[in-house]
């Protein structure tokens, strides 16, 4: 079976030259190269999957993404999107802690936790307690510093104008994640509660609490009720509770991610932003759609 690999660089940058398409296909015996966007992403057509530690090799440790993927069924019909770290820039949960004065301590557990050192639910937990007592306003204050990752609305706008079904699903809070979603345009969006007094935070989550088998079932369970093998779809996301929906997708990416996520991967993007999920699927720059 043939495969493709598709080589991404940031925007910004525009380093993916025409030498380094040239090094890469000389080192995996690559055949034709297919230009996605000039100085950003190009496609090399291969016979086999190729040692992906030849490819990086090839790429001298430039700052220029590679993902393999079948050239068959690349194009993805459901797109499951963890939130915090991945169509936003920053943890949500961390910076509604800033609000608190305690930003630094949250961080702490939400790194840990990301990086699959403790356990999400309990993490979850532990860092809302800490919150007791804080005003509800202050998310509101934290959403006016929330910023969508670029590429972000692009990704979803594209996706779904060529049918797919896209979905947010965070271990974050319905507060953030409704007003994300909306603001990218997906489906649906599935997240925690917070809970509060109408005043102030009461320091706990409503239950069940959403992590990592949720975001798996919710992959799975609407991949089946659309009758889309999994196979067809892409989710992406960048921490320990993303890995198993990320190894059940059929493209699962692990997106600027934690290093026990990045090592345990099949697919990784860690310079290009979210538009690398849009050329992995075979989309040229031009296709994109406007959001």
């Amino acid at each position: 079976m043939r495969h493709v690999v598709t080589l991404i660089a940031d925007r910004a940058a525009s380093t993916l030259t025409a030498a380094v398409i040239r090094g890469v296909c000389e080192a995996v015996s690559g055949g034709e190269s297919i230009i996605l966007s000039p100085g950003e992403a190009a496609d090399i057509i291969v016979d086999a999957v190729p040692d992906m530690n030849v490819v990086r090799a090839a790429l001298n440790r430039g700052a220029i993404d590679a993902v393999t993927t079948p050239a068959e069924g690349r194009r993805k019909r459901l797109l499951i999107a963890d939130m915090d770290s991945t169509i936003v820039t920053g943890e949500t949960l961390d910076e509604l802690a800033d609000c608190a004065g305690i930003k630094d301590r949250v961080a702490a557990i939400t790194a840990r936790a990301m990086n699959g050192e403790l356990d999400f639910r309990s993490a979850l937990r532990q860092r809302v307690a800490m919150l007791q007592g804080l005003p509800v306003d202050a998310l509101e204050r934290t959403w006016q510093r929330i910023r969508l990752t670029p590429g972000a609305r692009a990704l979803v706008a594209t996706m779904r104008a060529h049918g797919a079904l896209t979905v947010l699903v965070s271990g974050g809070f319905s507060f953030f994640a409704s007003r994300v979603a909306a603001s990218c345009a997906f489906d649906e969006y599935r997240a925690n509660t917070l809970l509060d007094d109408g005043t102030v935070l009461t320091g706990r989550v409503a239950e069940p609490v959403l992590d990592r088998n949720t975001k798996l079932v919710t992959l799975t369970g609407l991949a089946a009720a659309r009758g889309v093998p999994l196979s067809a779809t892409l989710a992406v996301g960048d921490g320990a509770n993303d890995l198993d929906m990320l190894r059940a997708a059929g493209l699962g990416v692990a997106f600027r991610a934690k290093p026990t996520v990045a090592a345990a991967a099949r697919a990784r993007v860690d310079h290009a932003d979210l538009r690398a999920l849009l050329f992995v699927q075979g989309y040229r720059a031009e296709e994109f759609v406007a959001p």
